[in-house]
């Protein structure tokens, strides 16, 4: 299980716009930050699509939360 205040701060990073949820071009930033700069936005969506439970294509603390503890 991970901890819950260091995902928080992890999501807080690549939420860069702060309201609340992860889109895919913040994802895809947040992944070429970490070096992958192969990540096309198509691909960001498609993983954020993966781990968007409700459906809205955005990626809630909730649904990061629970992608973590899978």
């Amino acid at each position: 299980m991970a901890d819950i205040e260091e995902a928080r701060k992890q999501f807080q990073r690549i939420d860069t716009n702060g309201d609340g949820f992860i889109t895919s071009a913040e994802f895809k930033a947040a992944l070429a930050q970490g070096g992958d700069w192969n990540v096309t936005e198509a691909v960001a969506e498609a993983i954020i699509n993966s781990r968007d439970l409700n459906g809205d294509k955005l990626l809630s603390f909730d649904e990061f939360w629970t992608y973590l503890n899978k």
